[in-house]
């Protein structure tokens, strides 16, 4: 039976997903998922099941584990655990937590102050998804937004964020896609104003926020932890936390960490042996940087420094800090299992052709209707970001034929940033991804909790997407110029009125709700 480039490429990972949502345990329906990915490839190669186990475990689990890549991610995330540790055993986040007391007075402050933070650290999605988390938890806790709202924010406020910054580990990537010997981040910044579904994910996020209001899952959790919030006043603070700890605890190893990533990054891509003006030679090494080596240096440099610095202020021992280095590689185990999951099916997916056997959807509908191609890509790069798990992955397959199916003209830039939208769209949804699972870590969250809640957010935002990029397709086939002012007030409009609608729905409920 022939399986590999054909739909059964995407079946393992579609089980995975069904199965995590319906289940609420992600170990074992990822692990489902990788042997029926292992079966589907032994039939179709005739290997038996010899060749079987190969393919899952040695060619599978192992060779996705050992690739260099995933290995720096792994050590990124023991070494950020560390740090995280060693900020909570300094009383760092119990100090922050008190001053956002006297300076956040309310949810809306508390979940502004959130975004607004996700948003300035466009650097790399990893590092926004932990940091953002470990930072801002203390005082989204004390005012009672629960860790589902907690892991939405931080999730929509990593790939989102980085898909739209020309200084990120994102567009480095995307430019790293682009063929012929074109600037690739030039091309990257013409796609910012097109990528709908990033920049309207952002206004919904605030507008959530003053509107005052909870949909689907999100609100039940809401809901139980604004009775659980009153209690917690009365609670008194993590009896484990440093006496001694003052903001400067939290917000000195914070910057240390942003500013050695970067350098980091840079390091990586060559900025300290490249003989070029400064500035060019600056977005050079972001271009060719190694996100996961960069941010290895980064986060190995940042816990160095933060240990010296509790010693020097006398904070914490130096066996309390030894013993954090533990603590934050248990705090992790959850998160790198499911990343090792997650990362052993991408490879079965592959390795069943799935990617090529989406080219070639996308290929044979470049022919014709070009005004709706942008709204279909948009849909392929979301359906096939979804069932990987990976944005990058889904560049490299859709950008090089954006490229040629449209060599020059506008439509061509919306075209690119249609897939980028829809790569970040699935990336977003997907239970296996790396951003996902990430977030659920961050704000500490039960992972399918977390999918489950942000579905409903991520797919309104998803459709109103695709309606304005029909929207803009149509109208630069008209040759209208504005064509990006006039999707933009189109896409507005849909969802706040979209919001307006399920904000109006949720206060009918509650109405019936409490005359029950």
């Amino acid at each position: 039976m022939h399986m590999v480039g054909t739909f059964w490429s995407l079946v393992p990972a579609i089980v995975a997903i069904v199965l995590a949502l319906c289940t609420k345990e992600v170990y074992s329906s990822l692990f489902f998922g990788i042997l029926i990915g292992g079966a589907f490839w032994a039939i179709d190669a005739s290997a038996g099941f010899s060749g079987f186990l190969d393919h899952v475990f040695s060619e599978g689990l192992v060779s996705s584990i050992a690739s260099p890549s995933n290995i720096g991610i792994l050590v990124f995330l023991i070494l950020l655990g560390a740090m995280v540790a060693l900020m909570n055993k300094a009383g760092g986040s119990a100090a922050f937590g008190n001053w956002a007391k006297k300076h956040i007075k309310t949810k809306v402050g508390a979940q502004c102050a959130t975004i607004a933070l996700g948003i300035l650290i466009f650097i790399d999605d990893y590092f926004n998804c932990l940091t953002v988390g470990s930072v801002m938890k203390p005082v989204t806790d004390k005012y009672g937004v629960s860790k589902e709202k907690l892991a939405y924010i931080i999730d929509a406020t990593a790939a989102p964020v980085c898909i739209i910054a020309p200084i990120s580990s994102w567009a480095a990537a995307v430019a790293g896609f682009v063929t012929e010997g074109e600037n690739g981040i030039g091309l990257f910044c013409k796609a910012i104003p097109f990528n709908f579904y990033a920049l309207l994910t952002l206004v919904m996020l605030f507008s959530m926020v003053f509107m005052k209001f909870e949909y689907g899952t999100m609100s039940k959790y809401e809901k139980a932890l604004s009775i659980m919030n009153e209690k917690a006043d009365q609670v008194s603070e993590d009896e484990n936390a440093g006496k001694k700890g003052k903001v400067i605890d939290l917000i000195f190893p914070v910057i240390v960490l942003i500013v050695l990533s970067v350098l980091g990054m840079i390091y990586s891509g060559g900025f300290f042996s490249s003989d070029s003006e400064s500035y060019h030679r600056f977005a050079d090494s972001f271009s060719n940087s190694d996100a996961s080596v960069g941010l290895v240096l980064g986060s190995f440099g940042a816990l160095i420094i933060t240990i010296a610095f509790y010693l020097i202020r006398r904070v914490l021992s130096f066996k309390a800090s030894m013993a954090c280095l533990a603590d934050g590689f248990k705090a992790m185990v959850p998160a790198i299992l499911i990343l090792c999951l997650a990362w052993t099916l991408k490879g079965m997916t592959d390795s069943l052709g799935a990617k090529e056997y989406v080219a070639g959807i996308v290929e044979g509908t470049a022919g014709g209707l070009k005004m709706f191609l942008p709204a279909i890509i948009f849909v392929i790069g979301c359906l096939l970001a979804f069932a990987t798990g990976t944005s990058w992955g889904t560049f490299g397959i859709l950008i090089p034929i954006c490229i040629a199916a449209f060599p020059t003209g506008a439509i061509r830039i919306v075209s690119i940033s249609a897939c980028m939208a829809g790569a970040v769209c699935g990336d977003h949804c997907s239970p296996i991804s790396d951003t996902t699972i990430m977030s659920s870590a961050g704000a500490q969250c039960n992972h399918v909790n977390h999918v489950s809640t942000q579905l409903p957010y991520a797919i309104t935002c998803a459709v109103v997407s695709f309606f304005t990029y029909i929207v803009a397709g149509i109208t630069l086939n008209l040759g209208l110029v504005p064509s990006a002012i006039i999707s933009w007030i189109f896409g507005l409009l849909a969802l706040f009125a979209v919001l307006i609608f399920f904000k109006k729905r949720s206060a009918k409920k509650a109405d019936t709700q409490k005359a029950e």
